[in-house]
């Protein structure tokens, strides 16, 4: 094509194409070489590479480790800001297997294989494996992370923990864990069938099936863990409940529909009462008393339960709305906080908090995130007003003066305006908005009293118990989305798949990756902080860590590798074409794919221009716009495909993932499919300013037997002296593919109108390009569409807060095996079209490969660094006359191409030398034993290209593992005398065991820290109360209200704290005057009861870090007559359990 002439306005158009670069920080590279012009090639494409801008380099020191088959490829290599190149790295060489060498049960011998330069540093450095991750504390995997196939409706959403047990709530109701048998091997075989997804967790018990649990709290004085569920109901299980039948699910104590719409939250007051939120702003309380007298029913009368406790609610709602305005936001209340230490009561929506009195159910303020109290009432404007006011296009308006638009400055304004207009509608129809990095996830207490909140930038806020915002900490950019406190430290999951300790003045403590997938859930109890990621996949964390134990554990584990190390074979088929917008027969598939997979147990296919042309181009522009992706082409070549493959009964399609003319589709054989699971998608474009898929890449990443491997589909720029250009494509690619789970399209909110929207506008949108390519030309029309698709790759990729200064990683990178196959364009320099055919006729192929661009570039490290290639056999396979059989089709019209091996297939393992052995140190060891082009097919002028791969996977059995885990802990006597030294308690002295109160006095105890160097954390409560008759006797036994609360006639300040060393603390005991108080009972206010009443508090004492704690009892009675109260005295060391038998020491939990 002649080149074009760009008139001056129009150069600013074509350069605004370029789009910003996403939330990575990284661009795309591209490293100038000093190429001498071949005489046979014309330079008339000025505007190929002069504009595309240096990368960032990787940090040479930065090492890459996670634990041998811990799957925390999220943990790959780091990208650093910096202008410098990788400067090559390890030398190439030419590997030959020895004489002897054989692969697999047939014996196969491996091919001689090409290793590029370069692979030694940076992120294309072989990731580091070890049989126990050396960059964080060792954990105990109580349930590892399992197939995201096998989880369909049972994923789990949270966590609970009491010192014995663990509970989660999953999408199908709950189940528990007795920590005693934490350690013991996996029950995945139940009844003789495999229990999917959970073949290695620990034994556990699980419930009949409900509605999924959204959120779960756990209730020691009654010995009931409550949830809260999407139909919005509440549901009671005992902790206790043991079956003797394992098989048989266990059933709920009692539930009730306490909301009409989901039960986001549940707490307990610190008076006992239940108190419950929903969307629509609505909270409730439920009273203690109807909660009790429904848990006193027998289970068949559940029934009546219900209908005792749904007639008692209290909705504070209601109580704050005056005259139809309310006080309140109607946003989703997400989360609530019971602030023990001041009987407060906090309840979060997205921008705002409110405070409540947990006693008086007053509302006490209302603030927002910055800490302004919020004194509005009105109601906020819809999600749909905000988007359309915020997304609004602002195009500037040319002055008088100034020179009005060009043409295709002008066409490209009507293109970016009808695709914002696509991409808006299609955004609000779908119910998706852009995220307000202010809104806050995640709210905890911390044993000082002051409250820590979490936000989606990464931003933690410090809180006094009025709801001032003392302090503001970051250290992670990424998304805060849950605490957990114990003692005096303060744990944080990102969204990251980070976990952070913190001090109480916000300062980081340690910081490790904890999983490959956000942290939803942390919970503390028996001696463990337990991390629930959205996988499914719970690891406890000793709460000793980090410190000595943790090397301790880690050298003792790595030396009973042999004992959990396991081994697996799996052969990899990948196939590469450039069909050129063609079909082919059963017959040419059979030849490239059905006849060599009898052996294979995964397929991996990429074909490039399945579709191509200016219309499908800036269709597929617009489509990834809005969140689509495919077309009628690549489904009909994925469907031919599968039926070559004999998909119904041999394998099974796993995914795919289409980018324009790009298509990449993986199947596993049925025999394996339950080792090989978790399917992500990723594409990169590459053309026309970075923003259209006619060029780019499209990956696929699963895991199988545990080892996590990428497979990259990718069409590279053309033509010859686009060397450079080529190298920067992959470069892009490598850096900037990030994997997802891909889109859901099925569950879009508005499907159908998003569908009509769609059709509609890329009629016009593809109309308009007609008239575009009749006027200008096919390559300007299309660099107008890539406008389309730039803002669709500006949103998907920015949809996660930037991440500042901190370092970036590369997905890629992380992969224990990583295949980048497809038409990579590298082309024969410096041989003319008849001496290239004539080397082909004598299959001269050693003398053609040193001609090769490809081989030169690895050889000097600027592209595909460390990857390898088997030694190339092969006639090369472009360009061909379609439809003409043997070496005589090559291309003989006017151009005469020279051949060249366009269509490749390079991969990189976790050898770092030749010839590694597979252990879990080098994971996957893969040998190339097949590579071959189909030359018998002629359907495009690409031959289809064929690579089997024999891959040895070394990975864990974790059940072993853990028992192995279980055993260091019991036998190793540093270990034992490590936790002995976590169970103690500071000495501390309590001033009284005994406080008379009449009308509203208020008595004092005094805490006192005797230690000199330890601080001690106390906590206060009600061991249950009693009325007492008027001969001063007891009338009944001590009744413990909801998580050991306080009865409504007493108040205790502060019932939470922390005393230094040395020094003491004062607790005011105060009766409140019971005239004012009404008692509900089925929401009726009670009489006045002026009988003496007696409670006991339990003064319970721990260390900053200890496991256990002391107990010290206080009987406090209030009395109504005039005469003396005497109480008996009882040591001030015992307290009463639920059961009434003393308690000396509380929560000895055995490690």
């Amino acid at each position: 094509m002649d080149t074009l002439t760009i008139e001056e306005e129009d150069e600013a158009a074509l350069a605004s194409l370029v789009p910003a670069p996403p939330h990575r920080k990284t661009q795309s590279f591209s490293h100038q070489f000093d190429l001498k012009p071949h005489p046979h090639i014309r330079r008339n494409r000025k505007h190929s590479l002069d504009e595309i801008p240096r990368s960032a380099t990787l940090a040479a020191e930065a090492a890459v480790y996670f634990d041998s088959s811990d799957d925390e490829f999220s943990t790959g290599g780091v990208v650093a800001n910096g202008d410098s190149v990788c400067d090559g790295g390890e030398d190439y060489a030419v590997v030959t297997p020895p004489p002897d060498a054989v692969v697999g049960e047939d014996d196969v011998k491996p091919l001689p294989e090409f290793v590029g330069a370069g692979g030694g540093a940076g992120i294309f450095k072989v990731p580091v494996r070890a049989a126990v991750h050396p960059g964080r504390p060792p954990c105990l995997e109580l349930r590892p992370h399992p197939l995201r196939e096998t989880q369909n409706g049972r994923f789990l959403r949270n966590v609970a923990c009491t010192e014995t047990q663990l509970w989660a709530g999953q999408e199908n109701g709950v189940r528990f864990w007795n920590l005693e048998e934490a350690y013991e091997a996996g029950c995945g075989v139940v009844e003789g069938q495999v229990r999917r997804g959970d073949e290695d967790t620990s034994p556990f018990h699980e419930s009949v099936a409900t509605s999924p649990a959204l959120c779960l709290l756990a209730d020691q004085s009654n010995k009931v863990m409550w949830s809260g569920h999407k139909d919005g109901k509440i549901r009671a299980w005992k902790m206790d409940c043991v079956s003797d039948d394992d098989s048989n699910p266990f059933k709920e104590r009692i539930s009730w529909q306490a909301h009409r719409g989901p039960v986001n939250s549940i707490v307990i007051s610190s008076y006992g009462d239940m108190w419950t939120c929903s969307e629509g702003g609505v909270i409730k309380i439920w009273p203690w008393e109807s909660l009790e007298k429904s848990l006193l029913l027998k289970p068949e009368e559940k029934h009546m339960a219900a209908l005792l406790i749904e007639r008692c609610p209290i909705d504070l709602r209601s109580q704050v709305t005056v005259n139809g305005t309310c006080s309140i936001s109607s946003s989703e209340v997400k989360y609530l906080l019971n602030d023990s230490v001041r009987a407060k009561v906090w309840a979060v929506q997205s921008l705002s908090f409110s405070i409540w009195d947990a006693r008086s159910k007053d509302l006490l303020k209302v603030l927002d995130v910055e800490g302004q109290v919020e004194c509005r009432v009105d109601m906020p404007p819809t999600h749909g007003q905000q988007s359309d006011h915020e997304m609004k296009a602002k195009l500037p308006t040319p002055s008088k003066k100034e020179k009005s638009p060009g043409f295709l400055q002008r066409s490209r304004n009507a293109i970016m305006g009808a695709a914002g207009a696509v991409r808006r509608v299609a955004t609000r129809s779908a119910g998706v908005y852009v995220e307000d990095t202010r809104k806050t996830e995640a709210i905890i207490l911390a044993v000082d009293g002051t409250i820590w909140t979490g936000n989606m930038s990464g931003l933690i806020v410090q809180w006094d118990g009025d709801g001032t915002r003392l302090r503001y900490v970051n250290h992670h950019h990424r998304a805060v989305l849950c605490f957990c406190t114990f003692g005096d430290r303060i744990y944080v999951g990102y969204a990251s798949g980070y976990i952070q300790v913190l001090d109480l003045d916000g300062d980081l403590v340690s910081s490790w990756v904890s999983h490959n997938e956000p942290v939803i859930k942390l919970a503390a109890g028996g001696g463990f902080v337990f991390s629930l990621a959205t996988h499914g996949g719970v690891r406890g964390w000793y709460v000793t860590s980090p410190g000595p134990i943790d090397n301790i554990i880690r050298t003792e584990l790595s030396q009973k590798e042999t004992s959990y190390a396991r081994q697996d074979n799996v052969r990899v088929l990948i196939g590469t074409w450039n069909v050129g917008q063609g079909r082919a027969s059963h017959g040419a598939l059979m030849s490239w794919l059905g006849s060599v997979t009898s052996d294979v147990g995964v397929v991996v296919v990429g074909l490039q221009e399945v579709d191509m042309g200016a219309g499908f181009l800036a269709m597929s522009a617009a489509k990834e716009t809005v969140g689509l992706e495919g077309s009628v082409a690549g489904q009909w070549w994925i469907d031919a495909i599968g039926k070559a493959l004999d998909e119904k009964k041999t394998f099974e399609r796993m995914g795919s993932r289409q980018l324009a003319g790009l298509l990449i589709s993986l199947w596993a054989r049925k025999e394996i499919r339950t080792h090989v699971g978790d399917l992500d998608v990723a594409a990169v474009p590459c053309g026309f300013g970075r923003a259209i898929g006619n060029k780019g890449g499209v990956g696929l990443r699963i895991r199988v037997y545990d080892r996590i491997m990428c497979f990259v589909n990718c069409h590279l720029a053309a033509h010859l002296e686009a060397v450079n250009r080529r190298n920067a494509d992959f470069n892009h690619i490598f850096r900037l593919m990030v994997f997802s789970r891909g889109q859901n399209l099925s569950n879009a909110a508005a499907g159908m109108v998003l569908l009509f929207l769609f059709l509609s506008c890329s009629l016009a949108f593809s109309t308009y390009l007609f008239w575009l390519l009749y006027s200008s030309g096919l390559p300007w029309a299309l660099s107008l569409a890539a406008g389309a698709s730039t803002a669709a790759y500006t949103l998907k990729t920015t949809t996660n807060p930037s991440p500042g200064a901190e370092e970036v990683k590369s997905d890629l990178a992380a992969a224990d095996m990583i295949a980048f196959f497809g038409d990579f364009n590298y082309r024969l320099y410096g041989i003319s079209y008849d001496e290239a055919r004539d080397f082909i006729t004598q299959r001269s192929f050693d003398w053609l490969r040193e001609m090769d661009q490809l081989r030169q570039e690895m050889k000097l490290g600027k592209v595909f660094q460390g990857m390898r290639e088997a030694l190339i056999t092969f006639p090369p396979t472009y360009k061909f006359e379609r439809n003409k059989a043997g070496l005589g089709g090559y291309d003989s019209g006017e151009k005469k191409r020279i051949p060249a091996w366009c269509d490749r297939v390079i991969y990189r393992d976790t050898q770092s030398t030749p010839f590694s052995e597979s252990n879990l140190q080098c994971p996957v060891v893969s040998s190339v034993i097949m590579y071959e082009a189909c030359m018998d097919v002629t359907e495009s002028d690409h031959k289809p290209v064929r690579c089997k791969f024999h891959a040895t996977i070394s990975h864990v059995d974790k059940s072993v593992r853990r028992q192995e885990l279980g055993n260091i802990i019991k036998s190793n006597e540093e270990i034992r005398s490590i936790f002995e030294d976590q169970k103690t308690v500071p000495e501390t002295t309590v001033s009284t065991n005994s406080i008379v109160l009449q009308g509203q006095d208020t008595g004092t105890l005094t805490i006192t820290n005797n230690s000199t160097t330890s601080k001690a954390i106390f906590s206060i409560l009600c061991g249950g109360q009693t009325i007492v008759k008027d001969d001063g006797e007891e009338e009944s036994e001590y009744n413990p209200r909801g998580s050991f609360g306080l009865p409504r006639w007493l108040e205790v300040s502060p019932a939470h704290g922390i005393i230094k060393p040395e020094e003491a603390v004062e607790v005011k005991v105060h009766h409140e005057d019971v005239h004012t108080l009404e008692e509900y009972a089925d929401s009726v206010p009670q009489s006045e009861d002026t009988r003496d009443r007696e409670a006991i508090l339990m003064v319970n004492i721990r260390g900053s870090c200890s496991t256990t704690w002391t107990s010290h009892s206080i009987k406090v009675r209030h009395c109504f007559s005039a005469r003396v109260c005497v109480l008996e005295s009882k040591p001030a060391d015992q307290a009463e359990n639920l059961d009434g038998s003393p308690r000396e020491e509380a929560g000895d939990e055995d490690l």
